[in-house]
């Protein structure tokens, strides 16, 4: 026996040299032209219908109507409103819808949803100095760089200042004060008080006219 075949170990070592395996053929590896524009196609479908999912479940599209919230937003603006995981702010601007239990019966829009500006939330304390224009939260005169004119124009129609907002309430504005329907008026909410489940989602990004593209903070 020819111990040169074998290990130390006593395993046969094949000193043979295998034969080359014979080269597949590149066309069987290779997908054509119309396989990766189907898989691209798919993948694009895909992207399309996770994001119309997602768009419609977390983000939805608002026009503004009216002069409100000059200079901030104009009419025909578009915004992106979400209400996932919102809790209202100071500040945010939020889309609010006029149902039944919070309409404006004797208002052409009365079921129209209105756009306007969180300015105090629940267990705040809301005054207006209506002879100098100016709104106080907790005291606290605020600086509204925001408004398009000062706070002059009041409604006589039952809200009386100062403002308790309670617990799961927010208290609104327009940006526009002097051409505003807002929580200074009795035909807004509960006594201009907006409850919070009313609150359609927050405006954070303006995406019309595109030359105004930008967020809303």
């Amino acid at each position: 026996m020819d111990e040169q075949n074998y290990s130390e170990n006593g395993f046969k070592i094949d000193t043979e040299t295998p034969e080359e395996a014979p080269e597949e053929n590149d066309s069987k590896q290779r997908p054509t032209a119309a396989q990766e524009l189907f898989e691209w196609l798919d993948v694009l479908a895909t992207a399309i219908i996770t994001v119309v999912i997602v768009f419609s479940l977390i983000f939805r599209v608002a026009t503004i109507d009216g002069k409100s919230m000059n200079n901030t937003l104009f009419s025909n603006d578009k915004v992106v409103i979400t209400n996932f995981g919102y809790t209202p702010k100071y500040g945010d601007i939020v889309v609010i819808s006029r149902n039944v239990e919070n309409s404006v019966d004797d208002v052409v829009t009365g079921q129209v949803p209105i756009i306007k500006r969180v300015i105090a939330v629940g267990g705040q304390t809301v005054n207006i100095d209506f002879e100098r224009g100016v709104v106080s939260v907790d005291g606290k005169e605020l600086h509204e760089e925001y408004t398009r004119t000062p706070t002059n124009l009041r409604y006589n129609d039952g809200v009386e200042f100062p403002v308790y907002v309670p617990e799961g309430y927010i208290f609104v504005l327009g940006d526009n004060r002097n051409d505003s329907l807002d929580s200074r008026s009795a035909r807004i909410g509960e006594y201009g008080l907006i409850d919070t489940r009313y609150v359609l989602g927050h405006a954070v990004l303006r995406i019309f006219p595109f030359s105004s593209i930008g967020r809303l903070d």
